[in-house]
C-alpha cells in the first residue's frame, strides 16, 4: 500500500481516538444531564465517523472494494446519534429536570451554598 494512503488511514484514526476520548471525557467531567448528553452525542459520532471512513479507505484500498457492513454502519450511525439524543433531551425536559433539587454541596463539582428557603420537591406519586 502507498505510504501516503497509510499516513491518511492512520491520522483519521488519531483523530478518531481525540474525538472518542473528548466525548467519554465530557461524559465523566459534565455536571449537568444536557452537557453530558451533549458531549458524547456529538464527539463520538465525528470520532465513529472517522473510524468507519478509514475502515472503508483501508477496504477500497486492499482491492476488497466497497463493504456494504460499513456503509450501513455510517447511515445508521448519522441516523440514530441525533434521534436518540433528541429523544432523551425531551424525555428529560418533561421530567422538568431544572426543577428537581439539587445535589448537595459535598456531591456537586460547583461549590455554590443550597439557599434553606428552597424547599424540595414533593415524591412523584405512583399511579394516575
Amino acid at each position: 500500500m502507498n505510504p501516503l494512503v497509510e499516513i491518511v488511514l492512520v491520522a483519521l484514526l488519531a483523530v478518531s481516538s481525540f474525538f472518542i476520548f473528548v466525548g467519554s471525557l465530557g461524559l465523566v467531567k459534565m455536571d449537568d444531564f444536557f452537557k453530558r448528553l451533549h458531549g458524547p452525542t456529538k464527539a463520538s459520532t465525528l470520532g465513529v465517523g472517522c473510524v468507519l471512513l478509514a475502515s472503508i479507505g483501508y477496504h477500497a484500498l486492499q482491492g476488497d472494494g466497497l463493504q456494504p457492513r460499513e456503509l450501513l454502519v455510517t447511515a445508521f450511525l448519522f441516523v440514530t446519534a441525533p434521534i436518540s439524543a433528541h429523544m432523551m433531551s425531551k424525555a428529560a425536559l418533561s421530567l422538568m429536570m431544572e426543577t428537581r433539587p439539587r445535589l448537595p454541596v459535598a456531591q456537586r463539582s460547583d461549590a455554590a451554598p443550597v439557599q434553606p428557603d428552597e424547599a424540595p420537591l414533593p415524591p412523584p406519586q405512583d399511579g394516575a
